[in-house]
């Protein structure tokens, strides 16, 4: 085929992404559906054979109850006719009778273990059986040394004792009690099992909805084939115009070329995001100050109407839109809040498949292998797509444009250390190959370097490894790398495995009391940037708190010695020689009561796991912020203050 000819038949296939998307949503709604009435008859099987093995518990309780009164009677009645008859053998059958109804009784708290009114009841069972035989032995001791006349009495006298009515009255209560017992868990095993058909009738619903759906779908679908054929139709007639359509070839090829260019471009952006990213941080902090200043400011003036104050809001307007402007050059540095959400991989490489495609050209060879076993992973998802996405398009240049490019997606359990610094545990495995050049042992050890690259000037960044080093380590995994020269290369991302993702967000968030707003605290201010520090001080004395001004975190363990007393330690995260979490990490030994709270105007410098579960304020805030923010790093629960510490 020539070029114009398959461009031709190119421009006569008519768009129809919004089918495909159709044809997506319909798959996975239908999946969804089916997953759901999976789970709901399978919860339905369960309540009922739940409710079959209670039924089975309760009837084996009532039966051995009714077995011991029998044995109970048996033996008794032994004992009357050996009283009579003073044969021996009655004797000793009474006394094996007797035997096993004690090794019954030890059966009936065996199976009632899991259920403590039914075991009070046994331990009273069990205290009249004792009794019991202590009444019965002396009529057989009578009877054994002949004295008949005597157990004979004894023996009717026992026969209106109150330890056989409490035997009774016991036997009937235990039976009483594991009846009523079966009668609420069949019930509520019942009224699952109707819930669970109520729901499945709904998804049945729903299934035949989405049934008729891809119907109607399909029917489209052929439709468009149809028209694709008249297209193509068409097109063969349209010969003529083949000098047109190389023009338009001409145009493409340049505009592609554009295109790269623009590429490169990005590419060097990536470099000036992380000057942008620093910049932002030092901007943060002034603009902490600024705002600070005005709110105080704003507080002093008692005349709501005066000129100073319109003047004042007019800075702050201005402030705030600086710190707008300051959150965007965050997120242009990638140094924004992750979103993190659980990520089944497998899913994700095959939503990717058409991308992929598109970016690799159709003489790479994409194959994808999903043996994850349903494990998920916790990440941003559109870094990990950009990771895969970056490794993918390396993949491509070291195969020269021509190739088989292979992405397995499974799970493993590693010791530790077993790869890299990686601790032990579960991890998600993502494992792109190519039959690419491969390389040699020096440039593998130099591969995750910033800015190192082994392509032409103008090709690359040396940017691309080290983002994906800087990802895989944020989220607390590692990366394997196996390459040889002329045999291709392997990465692997290994990704902590999200075990607790089927949790649902609404059972994960529990009820949690308002908390109050402290009255007025001792507060240790650690910040390096003196003008910072002067509005922060100057923001919690207008609070009503006690602040102590510390400008070098490292000399925050002396003053909190000599100062004695403190509620909170407010600091900020990056310092020189020692950053805020290090700190509060080597104070934690002597100052867990203490309550802390972290400001920083670097939004991506630490995961939620270096604060250590303490709150985090951002800077440039208002006194309302800090407010809230004191509030809620003092409604965090810490232990109580040691003697030696709370009398200083």
């Amino acid at each position: 085929m020539s070029g114009i000819e398959g461009e031709i038949e190119v421009s006569a296939k008519p768009p129809t992404p919004w089918r495909t998307i159709m044809l997506v949503v319909v798959a996975l709604l239908g999946a969804i559906v089916l997953v759901a009435l999976i789970v709901t008859l399978g919860e339905a099987n369960r309540q009922r054979d739940r409710a079959i093995r209670a039924q089975s518990h309760s009837y084996e309780v009532m039966i051995l109850a009714r077995t011991l009164s029998g044995t109970i009677a048996r033996s008794e009645a032994s004992l009357g006719r050996y009283v009579i008859s003073a044969d021996k053998s009655l004797g000793r059958l009474y006394f094996d009778e007797w035997q096993l109804a004690g090794q019954q009784i030890t059966r009936l708290d065996q199976v009632t273990n899991d259920n403590p009114p039914q075991q009070a009841r046994i331990d009273a069972l069990r205290r009249a059986y004792n009794a019991r035989g202590a009444e019965l032995s002396l009529t057989a001791l009578s009877t054994n040394y002949g004295q008949n006349n005597q157990a004979l009495a004894r023996y009717y006298q026992a026969r209106k004792a109150i330890s056989l009515t409490e035997i009774n009255q016991q036997l009937d209560g235990i039976i009483a009690q594991e009846r009523l017992l079966l009668d609420r868990r069949t019930g509520a095993a019942m009224r699952s099992v109707d819930q669970s058909n109520s729901v499945a009738k709904v998804l049945v619903v729903f299934g035949i909805l989405i049934v008729l759906g891809a119907i109607a779908l399909g029917w489209l679908t052929v439709e468009a084939l149809g028209q694709r054929a008249s297209a193509r139709a068409e097109a063969e007639a349209e010969r003529e115009r083949a000098h047109e359509l190389e023009e338009a070839v001409t145009q493409a090829t340049a505009e592609l070329r554009q295109q790269e260019g623009k590429l490169r471009q990005v590419q060097k952006m990536e470099a000036v995001g992380q000057l942008t990213g620093g910049i932002a941080h030092d901007f943060n902090n002034m603009l902490a100050v600024v705002l600070g200043g005005l709110e105080l400011a704003k507080r002093q003036l008692h005349n709501h109407s005066s000129p100073a104050l319109r003047h004042i809001e007019s800075a702050m307007e201005g402030a705030n839109r600086a710190a707008a402007l300051t959150r965007q050059l965050l997120a242009f540095s990638r140094e924004e809040s992750l979103r993190l959400e659980p990520i089944a991989a497998g899913e994700l490489i095959t939503g990717m498949s058409d991308l992929l495609d598109r970016t690799l050209g159709d003489a790479i060879t994409v194959v994808a292998r999903d043996i994850g076993r349903g494990w998920l992973t916790h990440a941003d998802r559109h870094q990990l797509e950009n990771v895969i996405l970056n490794l993918a398009v390396n993949a491509r240049d070291a195969m020269e444009g021509r190739g088989t490019l292979t992405i397995v997606t499974s799970g493993t359990a590693l010791a530790e250390h077993a790869v890299g610094r990686c601790p032990a545990g579960e991890y998600v495995t993502i494992a792109v190959s190519d039959t690419g050049c491969g390389m040699t042992p020096e440039v593998m050890e130099r591969v995750f370097e910033p800015f190192f690259t082994t392509k032409p000037v103008g090709k690359g960044t040396g940017l691309g490894l080290s983002q994906i080093f800087a990802f895989v380590r944020q989220a607390e995994g590692e990366i394997g790398l196996q390459s040889e020269p002329g045999k291709g290369t392997t990465v692997t991302l290994y990704l902590p495995r999200d075990a607790t993702a089927s949790v649902s967000k609404a059972e994960q968030i529990a009820a949690v009391p308002e908390p109050v707003a402290p009255l007025a605290l001792d507060i240790l201010v650690v910040e390096d940037d003196e003008r910072v520090l002067a509005a922060t001080m100057g923001a919690l004395e207008e609070l009503g708190h006690r602040a102590i001004a510390c400008g070098d975190p490292l000399a925050a363990p002396a003053l909190l010695q000599s100062t004695g007393h403190i509620d909170l330690i407010m600091s900020d995260v990056l310092m020189p020689g020692q950053t805020g979490p290090e700190m509060i990490a080597a104070l934690a030994p002597d100052y867990r009561h203490v309550a802390v709270l972290f400001v920083t105007g670097f939004a991506g410098e630490a995961s939620e796991a270096e604060f250590g579960g303490h709150h985090v304020l951002r800077k440039p805030f208002t006194m309302a912020a800090l407010e809230r923010g004191i509030v809620a790093a003092m409604a965090v629960e810490r232990p109580a203050a040691p003697h030696s510490i709370a009398a200083e």
